[in-house]
């Protein structure tokens, strides 16, 4: 039987880095533990270096990047960090030497390279790498704990001598996220001792965060693989958000599904430590819910109100994409959120009202041929992340070696393990498919951030002006790219969840298009408790808790937006009409 997470039956670590996929718990789970070593009379330090943090209103304090002091918990001093605005200063430093020298297709091309999640999580890094090697901050605390932990890639990143080179803007690749360490010279040891740190078993932890589903164990399994081949083998698995009680329709079909999650633990996180978290029904914010949530329910139910004047359902979304016969359509969001599902109910639904439509998904062919069948008249496609991705590497690699040393092709083959240059591979595939269906109408789940639009742009832009790596973009995605930015032809519908972190991440997301110049008019709020038939009290009171995330992406989205309620049943074919 798995155990339940309790710091106090726990031998910990100096440092306690916290990790995993959006939405999973990362803070709720480093806030409790802080506070329950604070409680014990421990120094504690908390610091958060993810971009979407709230730790101020959890813990409902104005809170700076040097470190504040919790009143209502003595010895606990929380911090937090604005990687983002550490990322814009940085940037600046770094183009600010080639401006007036270099034409202003390459200062863009330069400044979008260091505008991705890479650079962002680079300048995070540069911002805590201070806590980690502080001896000061080391003896005046007995844990300091990290919400939010840096990947393999950027580790990796640090650890390859080429990557500190000055940023020439020499890629040969265009499109890329080169460039990350340009001008940190001076922070070289530093970082250096940070890694190593980070690497030694006998001061650090780290916490991989997961939630008792398919996709976010995934996940977990490639955070933990991917730093264990970089060394950080000292590591903990904590499943958030088990259902403990289930004595309806509904919470006997979720434990059934997280039972089977569970008892599909990928082979590789089998092996290390594992704790849970019961689901709590509440949002993890004041000092009250963060001290129970490692130890009870605190069931109380919202007395907010639904301030919306209309719930669409997702037929009125397909509707509205016939009625305004949108050619190129793109749902959008996290991983876990059912982009898969509402791609291929907008697809059916399209299709139904007599639309010729070819369906796209980087998710695999056999789990999409479960929920559609391909008698209903569309046409299929399954596009391979990893196959694309080799394909873009082998062509990149081998145009680099004929100009590159061997230093710096280790550059380069880290930079293409990248988020950015994956996406870049699978938008390539993308665009061909778009090419080959220009009397179709095409519905794509799984769609490229605004920061790989940009980057692909601005490549384009750049390489007319140089007159260099010609070919890099290819003319499918040349031709692609203003569609997309016509909303005439182009609709991004994005998926979330009735939840902090996935809302707020969505809005990341449509700011990151907007930046791309595409608009996205329709929200989509799946798997909602709030819109199901639920007599259980956990899951009646978490569902009084989506009200007021509900209710933001009303606001967010001008009422344009449409709620789809949580389904015990697998959701194939005709059902999906239902939604």
């Amino acid at each position: 039987m798995v155990k339940r997470f309790n710091p106090d039956s726990i031998h910990l670590t100096k440092y306690l880095f916290f990790t995993g996929k959006g939405g999973v718990g990362k803070t709720s789970a480093a806030c409790a533990t802080a506070v329950a070593l604070a409680d014990r009379g421990e120094k504690i330090m908390l610091i958060s270096t993810d971009p979407a943090s709230n730790l101020q209103d959890v813990f409902g304090t104005d809170l700076d990047n040097k470190g504040v002091e919790i009143k209502d918990v003595p010895n606990l001093t929380v911090a937090n960090l604005n990687p983002e605005k550490a990322a814009a200063e940085y940037r600046e430093s770094v183009v600010a030497p080639y401006k007036g020298k270099l034409p202003e297709t390459a200062i863009k091309n330069m400044q979008e390279q260091l505008s991705g999640s890479c650079t962002v999580e680079i300048a995070a890094f540069n911002e805590f790498s201070t806590f980690i090697t502080d001896e000061k901050i080391e003896e005046k605390f007995d844990h300091i704990i990290f919400d939010t932990a840096p990947t393999g890639h950027t580790l990796r990143m640090l650890q390859l001598p080429s990557a500190w080179s000055n940023f020439i803007g020499e890629s040969t690749h265009g499109a890329s996220c080169l460039g990350q360490l340009s001008g940190l010279e001076d922070k070289k040891s530093l970082y250096k001792n940070a890694v190593e740190t980070l690497s030694d078993g006998a001061r650090t932890t780290l916490v991989l965060v997961s939630r008792p589903q398919i996709t976010p164990l995934k996940e977990a399994e490639r955070a933990s693989k991917e730093l264990r081949d970089i060394g950080i083998n000292n590591q903990i698995l904590i499943i958030n958000g088990v259902l403990e009680v289930h004595d309806d329709n509904i919470s006997n079909a979720i434990y059934l599904k997280q039972e089977n999650a569970l008892n599909k633990l990928p082979e590789s996180i089998k092996s290390i430590e594992t704790y849970e978290i019961p689901l709590r029904p509440y949002n993890v914010t004041g000092i009250k819910n963060i001290r129970a949530f490692l130890k009870k329910d605190n069931i109380e139910y919202k007395a907010t109100e639904l301030n919306v004047n209309k719930i669409n359902k997702l037929k009125d979304i397909v509707d509205d994409l016939y009625n305004n016969d949108k050619k190129v359509i793109f749902t959008m969001g996290k991983g876990g959120v059912g982009k898969t599902t509402v791609a291929a109910a907008i697809a059916l639904g399209l299709s139904k009202r007599g639309k010729k439509v070819h369906l796209t998904t980087t998710d695999p062919a056999a789990h999409l041929k479960f929920v559609l069948d391909k008698n209903y008249g569309i046409t299929l496609s399954h596009i391979d992340e990893k196959e694309e991705l080799e394909k873009y590497k082998t062509e990149v690699l081998s145009k680099a070696r004929k100009t590159m040393d061997e230093s710096d092709i280790a550059y380069i083959e880290e930079d293409l393990r990248s988020p950015c240059t994956q996406e870049i591979a699978v938008f390539r595939a993308f665009a061909e498919i778009v090419e080959k269906s220009k009397d179709e109408v095409v519905v794509i789940d799984t769609a490229p951030t605004g920061h790989t639009l940009l980057l692909l742009d601005s490549t384009e832009s750049y390489n007319r002006e140089i007159k260099r790596s010609e070919g890099d973009v290819p003319q499918s995605v040349k031709d692609l790219l203003p569609k997309l930015k016509n909303a005439d032809e182009t609709e991004v519908i994005i998926v979330t969840l009735a939840e902090d972190t996935p809302v707020y991440e969505s809005i990341r997301l449509e700011a990151d298009l907007e930046r791309a110049g595409i608009t996205s008019k329709w929200w989509i709020v799946n798997s909602s408790m709030y819109a199901a038939d639920t007599t259980n009290s956990v899951l009646k009171a978490k569902a009084s808790n989506e009200i007021p995330w509900i209710n933001k992406v009303n606001e967010i989205s001008n009422g344009n937006f449409a709620l789809i309620k949580w389904k015990a049943e697998e959701i194939k074919d005709e059902k999906l009409f239902d939604l």
